[in-house]
């Protein structure tokens, strides 16, 4: 008789990867199907952590250049090295991708290399790496196969020209010109990356601002923060064509409300429109999982599937694409399955932009509780007003805390500055434990940190805020 697991994961993703470990962890059988002869995704292989190697690399570069003489330090002969640059990125890639393995190991899940499609609701078929087939039978599956990324109509991703962020994160040279398609995330990190090491970049968004869904006064600062450092916006615009030539590429594009198009030519196009969830060739017609009209695994509360044993997280279902709400829907199934309470609050999800400064938001937007007529009151800090910015001369952006009016209770929080990524952690757990504006105002901060300016935002709320 052909083995059962208790559990089987499609998909080696932060969320993948985290539900099989949990899933180890309660005492269940697991095993982990996917494709790559390494652990860990895109998010690890060609997505969060490469992106972000690069970022760190070319922000010490760029400070290395611009920013180290106010600070009474001279640098000569400044260079990059292009290979040793994505040599480091490959590093820590490595190293990150064998710990998971090595956590494969300690927690004795079997790791499957292949491409899995069911064939039922308790079985699939696994094309394996090495050319053969296996079938793989289990009493829960778990789809966790992420996403992919999309592309305009007409406009093909050839990795050489036109690239992905995958692409981007492997040219062998910087580019003299480099357009990005698309005003998200993925592409403003990649972009920034590549205008700091030299490239000219010009950025092209449909809409009105960057940054689609986060605040709107901290994109208007976003935008006007990134065409100070140097990228060209051409907001409210439109990609019409992209023509690759022996040497780049010719991309035309025209205002959204009509006029004019304008054709501009470019070594490298970085398209980055958004990502599709991936549920190519699973097989789930055979399964009766139900998609909406998205193309994205309907799922209750506990993520369990319309069909019994069938479970989805991640890309694949329904919010934001993100590698941390991944992993806590990973952990949370696993939790489900095993018959405890697992539970995701994803009113709390965080979202980060590791561009330089960082931009990040966690709860309600403005624009959101304008739009649901909930009354709310605002407090905001400058970092200009910060101790510690102001030593670090780094004094851009600012703390916005968005409270309830009758209640105080912190329904959203919006940072634009030096270490929003790691500042954001404070508000989601605030807002986690359903902590009021003034419970953050009240909380002694240490002195002189950044963080102070949230506590400063929180006084704000109630107009008691004492630095400015």
């Amino acid at each position: 008789m052909s083995e059962v697991f208790d559990v089987v994961v499609i998909g080696a993703g932060p969320g993948g990867y985290v539900a099989a470990i949990r899933a180890a962890q309660l005492g269940l059988k697991t095993a982990c199907i996917d494709k790559r002869n390494t652990l860990g995704g895109t998010c690890l292989n060609v997505g969060c952590m490469p992106s972000k190697a690069l970022l760190h690399a070319s922000e010490l570069y760029e400070e290395a250049g611009h920013g180290f003489e106010k600070f009474g330090i001279t640098v000569k002969g400044l260079s990059v090295d292009i290979k040793a640059m994505m040599a480091s990125k490959d590093k820590t890639v490595g190293e990150l991708t064998g710990g998971i393995e090595f956590l494969f190991k300690k927690n004795k899940i079997t790791w499957i290399k292949g491409v899995a499609s069911f064939t039922g609701r308790h079985a699939l078929e696994v094309k394996l790496n090495d050319g053969s087939k296996q079938t793989v039978k289990a009493k829960n599956f778990i789809i966790a196969t992420g996403s992919d990324v999309v592309s305009l109509p007409g406009i093909e991703i050839d990795e050489k020209i036109v690239v992905s962020s995958t692409g981007a994160l492997s040219l062998t040279k910087v580019p003299a010109k480099m357009v990005v398609i698309g005003g998200g995330v993925i592409g403003l990190e990649m972009g920034s990356v590549w205008r700091r090491l030299g490239s000219e970049v010009t950025v092209i968004e449909f809409l009105d601002q960057l940054l689609p869904g986060m605040d709107g006064e901290v994109r208007k600062t976003f935008g006007r923060t990134m065409k100070k450092q140097g990228m060209t916006l051409k907001l409210s615009s439109k990609v019409t064509g992209v023509k690759t030539t022996k040497n780049g590429a010719k991309i035309t594009y025209e205002p959204v409300k009509g006029g004019d198009a304008i054709t501009i030519d470019a070594d490298i196009v970085l398209m980055s429109v958004g990502r599709r969830p991936y549920t190519d060739n699973l097989g789930l017609d055979k399964t009766g999982v139900e998609l909406d009209n998205r193309g994205r695994v309907k799922i209750d509360s506990d993520f369990s599937t319309s069909a019994a044993g069938i479970w989805a997280i991640g890309d694949v279902v329904e919010g934001p694409m993100l590698a941390h709400k991944a992993e806590d829907e990973g952990i949370a199934c696993a939790e489900n399955i095993a018959g405890l309470t697992g539970y995701v609050n994803h009113d709390v999800i965080p979202g980060v932009v590791y561009t330089m400064p960082e931009v990040a938001g966690v709860g309600k937007t403005e624009e959101d509780l304008q739009d649901a007529g909930i009354a709310y009151s605002v407090g905001k800090f400058p970092f200009t007003a910060n101790s510690r910015a102001k030593a670090n001369m780094n004094t851009e952006g600012f703390v916005k805390i968005l409270a309830d009016k009758v209640s105080d209770r912190i329904l959203g929080v919006h940072i634009i500055g030096a270490d929003a990524g790691n500042m954001i952690a404070q508000a989601a757990t605030a807002m986690e434990f359903g902590a009021s504006a003034e419970d953050i105002a009240l909380t002694c901060h240490a002195h002189p940190t950044e963080s102070e300016a949230m506590k400063e935002a929180a006084l704000a709320v109630h107009g008691r805020t004492i630095h400015m």
